[in-house]
């Protein structure tokens, strides 16, 4: 289950106009207010309902839902560089949101969005963004998220056969040479859970990275799990992840759909989100697009 049961989101509730009263003797007792007829209840259920209708949700254009993510999109999240077929975990999250809000697959756009500047502040080009982006309290300061759709880890890749390759805690990493994609919670995970003697590799995005350690630049690189086990599977066969840990004291690190600050869709993300979540899908397409995702270390 990955919405945070804590903090479900609802809707924002009415407010109700205030009611005149007309005045009444001293000795009267002043009756509570009588019950809401059914049809007012009816007519308030209704609105809260049509909140979320698909004709009512103010997204940048009538009919359609705009979507940003990176170029290129990564596997396992995205399957050939390609958000709008639908494959991959958070393509196939992103179009099961989408249904859920009523917008069929032709009523779907992408647009590409750099992923250091998908949180920055002010107007966005899209409705929401999907990017394994982390839902952090720096970025919840000029950006809104949804809840979390998918609980991940940091991992450490290696090559085969190399020093680091037999690390066995997070202590011991910092005797090397690390790097990450800039903006990315990996970078902050090198630099503030592991701490290295050396100032960490900073890559304009991931294939950088890879490069980096292919070229023997850097001794390991990090990601979050799923992208760290397709790197060591699938684009560099010759490495290996060490292990996975956690960035703050254990807790865990989700991913959550971004929006623009104060963004109304945000509630109706959610709803749709927990509905997904309720229903079995989330862990459904879990299992179908990152089921290879297996046991790894834990480094303490």
């Amino acid at each position: 289950m990955r919405l945070r049961r804590t903090v479900i989101a609802t809707l924002p509730l009415l407010a109700f106009a205030a009611v005149a009263c007309a005045p009444v003797d001293d000795e009267e007792t002043v009756a509570d207010p009588a019950p809401s007829s059914e049809s007012d209840r009816a007519g308030t259920e209704t609105e809260d309902v049509d909140a979320c209708a698909t004709e009512s949700l103010p997204t940048l254009e009538a009919g359609t839902l705009t979507i940003g993510t990176d170029s290129p999109a990564y596997e396992p999240w995205f399957t050939d560089n390609d958000p709008t077929n639908g494959k991959g975990y958070e393509s196939a999250v992103a179009y099961a949101v989408a249904e859920q809000l009523g917008f069929a697959a032709d009523q779907v756009t992408w647009v590409t969005v750099p992923f250091n500047t998908s949180y920055a502040p002010g107007p966005k080009k899209f409705d929401f963004d999907v990017n394994q982006i982390s839902i952090t309290p720096a970025r919840a300061e000029v950006v809104d998220f949804s809840e979390g759709y998918y609980s991940a880890a940091q991992a450490v890749i290696a090559l085969k056969g190399s020093p680091v390759s037999e690390v066995t805690s997070i202590a011991d990493l910092a005797d090397y040479n690390l790097g990450a994609q800039t903006g990315t919670t990996s970078l902050t995970a090198i630099r503030e859970v592991i701490n290295p003697a050396n100032d960490p590799a900073v890559f304009e995005d991931t294939n950088a990275a890879k490069q980096a350690l292919l070229n023997g630049q850097v001794d390991g690189i990090l990601a979050d799990l799923p992208t760290a086990f397709y790197i060591s599977a699938v684009e560099i066969p010759d490495s290996a992840i060490i292990g996975q840990f956690q960035v703050e004291d254990g807790d865990e690190e989700e991913f959550g759909m971004l929006f623009e600050k104060g963004s109304p869709l945000v509630d109706c993300v959610d709803g749709a989100l927990e509905a997904l979540d309720e229903d079995g899908t989330l862990d459904a397409l879990e299992q179908q697009w990152l089921s290879d995702v297996v046991s790894v270390p834990e480094l303490q």
